[in-house]
């Protein structure tokens, strides 16, 4: 029986996945969930069957969800504006009550939802539970652009320390942690930070092979309004180019500091993909072209094959 082309291609596909399946089996990836991808059941499915995959194939994943957009939808129906400055949540004593219930209830239940369909076995937390992330709640700080007056950001907390225990029984069990971002102070008052700042921190503790965003955009964009400007990889002097040279979106500048801190801590590979796009997560884990954006220390730690894939059709 002759095979037909179709098949040829799966099978081309899984002898080039191979080496990728060999060098991460039991490695640690952190997952962030952007908001976006939440407003839409079809693509949390979409992306958790990606999960369900990378966890069949014995790589241990964390995930870290936000819920941004739900939080500020919520606000407006119980009638009070949510405040953002330089991309970061101002989190009020209302905002704090609404974050409450979109993080560690209506976004985490989804996604463990969408986890047991798959087939996944999930648990969810926050960081308040077992420890997992102490915070200190934020001093009023002065902002460019803001007016003469510090900013008072509520109650938003500073990360002070990380204790991943309890992530590792859960991922020695062959589950996957759901990770709300809110957070608790030394007295367990409670604190909200922001979603990519958890994840850069827990991946940082846990020693993460790589950390992944996922957004609505397919990765970093040299124009805002062209997704053929997709730049395939750079290293941190260039992301700190682009944010000087104004590239960088107001929401992006959170996430570019949350980049710079992982990859600073140690952290050696930070991937940003589309969180809609059809098998973006497989394509970026599994391919030397990958899908989005890949974050190095330096460009120099790339293979010629990575760099050579990264220069065929995107901006380098």
């Amino acid at each position: 029986m002759k095979r037909s082309r179709a098949a040829d291609r799966r099978f081309a596909g899984l002898r080039a996945a191979a080496p990728y399946v060999r060098l991460f089996r039991e490695r640690i990836f952190v997952l962030k969930v952007g908001g976006e991808v939440l407003r839409s059941s079809g693509r949390i499915d979409a992306l958790m069957e990606q999960v369900g995959i990378l966890n069949s194939l014995g790589i241990r994943l964390v995930l870290v969800h936000g819920g941004g957009p739900q939080s500020t939808e919520l606000a407006r129906r119980l009638g009070h504006e949510p405040r953002m400055v330089a991309g970061r949540r101002v989190t009020r004593s209302e905002d704090l009550r609404v974050a409450a219930r979109v993080l560690s209830g209506e976004v985490n239940t989804a996604l463990l939802g969408a986890c047991r369909k798959e087939g996944i076995h999930a648990v969810g937390v926050s960081g308040v539970d077992a420890g997992l992330v102490t915070a200190t709640r934020r001093p009023p700080v002065h902002m460019e652009g803001e007016g003469p007056d510090p900013v008072d950001f509520g109650f938003v907390g500073d990360i002070e320390t990380v204790d991943p225990s309890s992530l590792h029984v859960f991922l020695d069990q062959g589950w996957v942690p759901v990770v709300s971002p809110l957070s608790a102070d030394a007295e367990g008052r409670l604190l909200n930070i922001n979603a990519d700042t958890v994840a850069s921190a827990l991946a940082q503790a846990l020693e993460a092979t790589k950390l992944v965003f996922t957004m609505s955009a397919p990765g970093i964009l040299r124009d805002l309004e062209d997704p053929a400007t997709l730049i395939s990889y750079l290293d941190l002097a260039g992301l700190r180019e682009l944010r000087e040279q104004g590239v960088l979106a107001r929401g992006m500048l959170a996430k570019a500091a949350a980049i710079e801190s992982a990859v600073e801590g140690g952290v050696p590979r930070v991937h940003l993909i589309s969180g809609s796009a059809r098998d973006s997560l497989l394509r970026e884990v599994f391919t030397n072209e990958g899908s989005g954006t890949l974050v190095v220390r330096s460009v120099g730690t790339l293979s010629s094959d990575e760099q050579q894939a990264g220069e065929g059709g995107k901006e380098a």
